[in-house]
């Protein structure tokens, strides 16, 4: 039987199941994440078809850039999604689940970016751009 783990957003207007095991939550200390978050980016990924959510009308897609789209509750603001073009995953904000999670930071990628408000402090490998 698959590992099912559930989430939303912060008014409930859009929830979503995964099926099967989550990848180690990235930390994305980028500017755009940054901006968009007022801190960085944790999320974790699935395969397209692992996904199931309900209230996807709700779901707003803003293109970040010319290669992918974060997708938000259009009702209450929630990052909740990060798609790539073509790929056929997509990473869900490792905040946006349900609690407990089980989820673990295995990275921080684009730190020579990160803000000069806080500081890395776990012992999870640190990369000052991506990782691929």
């Amino acid at each position: 039987m698959d590992m099912v783990h559930t989430g939303g957003c912060r008014c409930g207007a859009v929830r979503f199941e995964t099926r099967g095991v989550l990848r180690e939550v990235v930390a994305c200390h980028c500017s755009q994440c940054r901006r968009q978050t007022g801190l960085h980016y944790a999320a974790t990924n699935v395969s397209d078809d692992r996904l199931d959510v309900e209230g996807a009308d709700n779901v707003t897609l803003y293109r970040a850039s010319d290669g992918a789209g974060r997708g938000f509750c259009r009702v209450c603001g929630s990052a909740l999604f990060w798609k790539a073009d073509g790929r056929d995953d997509i990473s869900i904000m490792a905040g946006s689940f349900d609690q407990p999670s089980g989820l673990t930071i295995g990275v921080h990628i684009f730190c020579a970016d990160k803000a000069d408000f806080y500081e890395i402090s776990d012992d999870a490998p640190q990369f000052a751009g991506s990782t691929s």
